[in-house]
Formats: C-alpha cells, structure tokens, sequence
C-alpha cells in the first residue's frame, strides 16, 4: 500500500452507552466533552480541581459523577475512553502515559501527536450523523465543512431515516429477507422521498408506500410505531 492510500485514521462510530468514560479538566472544552459523552449514555467521571458551573450542576444532579481534585493515575482504572482537556501539559502527558499502560483509547485535546483517535466535526438529523475529520490537522477546517453540511442536509433526512427504518423493520417481522427488498428502498428513494418530506407532502408519500409495499405501510402508522420501539 502506498503512502497515498494509506489511512491516518480508521474511521468508526464507537457505542459508548453504559461505558465508563474520564475526562480530566474542567473548562470550556472539558465540558463540551462531557455534553457530548452523556448525550451517547456514557457514564462519565470528571477529574479537576476547578469545575465549570455545569460540570458542577451535572454532578450535583448525580448525572456525572466529579472528584475535584488533581488527576491521579489510578482515576484510570476500569475506564473505556479518556479526554484529558486541561491548560497543564504535564498533566496532558501523564494521561496519555497513563492511557497506553492501559490499552485504553485516549484524547488529548490540541495535541493531535497525543491522541490515538480523534474526534469528529458532527450534524446530527435524528439518528442520521454526517462526521467529518480532517484526523487533527485543522479543526477550523472541520467546523467549516460542518456548517456546509448542516445548510444542505436538514430535519427531512433524520426523517427520512425514520421511515426507512420503520419499514425495514416491519419487513422484517413479517419474515422478509433485507435482500430481498433492496429495489423498492432504492425506488422509495427515487421518488423524491426527501423533497417529499421537505414539503410536508405525505399524502404522495402514503401513495408511494401503497404501489411499492402494499397495504397498511403509511407514513404516520411507520413513523408511531419507529417511536414506540
């Protein structure tokens, strides 16, 4: 393999829920960390000294759990992924020294050299998640092609999604290989599904449903039983 094909990073969405995850410090970016790890159902411990008054209303609320004080090595123990976020390097340093004894993945924030995975630009449309990585070179850049993304794909395509897998999911409790229906998701598709949706126009989508899956598959009976699920 040649050095232009060669990936820097292999790229993954990782299911964090249940997962014990640290972040040492507790400014600005420590805190957008931990926004990002509870939204994903991690369980989150912060390690820092001084908090930001959300951290502390998070932990007061016992939704993270926070020991404010000085990272130790042993806060490492038992932990699935590590954000260090503080103004310290020596502390930085530590972390990442403390996170490759343990085989745990690790990031350190603005020294991508640090740092064995990195984490994404995101526009998020329901459970539709559009990523971008620039794998630490410019997060200017990152956020840039992000607000792109964000202007081109709107709520239509979290809905979209929806649908799609409602049906999918339907078909498959009637018996119906996946496989098998890879033609009528396509057309769906085809027929201007997400302008559909952009315009609200779900007497044609209903109509669409009808011709390509038979009866009882409309748009509001799919998308009330995508929620109960």
């Amino acid at each position: 393999m040649t050095a232009e094909t060669t990936m820097p990073c292999y790229p993954v969405s990782l299911d964090i829920r249940g997962r014990r995850c640290l972040v040492v410090g507790g400014g600005a970016v420590a805190t957008r960390k931990v926004r990002a790890l509870i939204r994903c159902g991690a369980r989150v411990t912060v390690v820092t000294p001084a908090a930001s008054s959300e951290i502390e209303t998070l932990a007061e609320s016992r939704r993270i759990e926070l020991k404010a004080r000085i990272y130790r090595s042993g806060d490492m123990e038992g932990m699935f992924l590590v954000f260090s976020a503080t103004d310290s390097r020596p502390v930085n340093s530590q972390v990442h020294a403390d996170a490759c004894q343990h085989n745990i993945l690790c990031n350190i924030a603005d020294q991508p050299a640090a740092c064995n995975f990195t984490v994404p630009a995101v526009v998020r449309r329901g459970d539709l998640m559009l990523t971008v990585s620039t794998a630490g070179k410019s997060p200017a850049l990152s956020r840039r092609l992000r607000k792109v993304l964000e202007a081109q794909f709107g709520p239509e395509y979290g809905e979209a999604l929806r649908l799609m897998g409602a049906i999918r999911t339907r078909l498959l409790g009637n018996g119906h290989a996946p496989d098998a229906h890879r033609k009528r998701f396509r057309s769906v598709l085809d027929r201007d599904l997400i302008g559909l949706i952009r315009r609200k126009d779900i007497g044609t989508i209903d109509r669409i449903l009808l011709e390509i899956f038979g009866p009882g598959y409309t748009f509001e009976s799919l998308i009330t039983a995508e929620a109960d699920t």
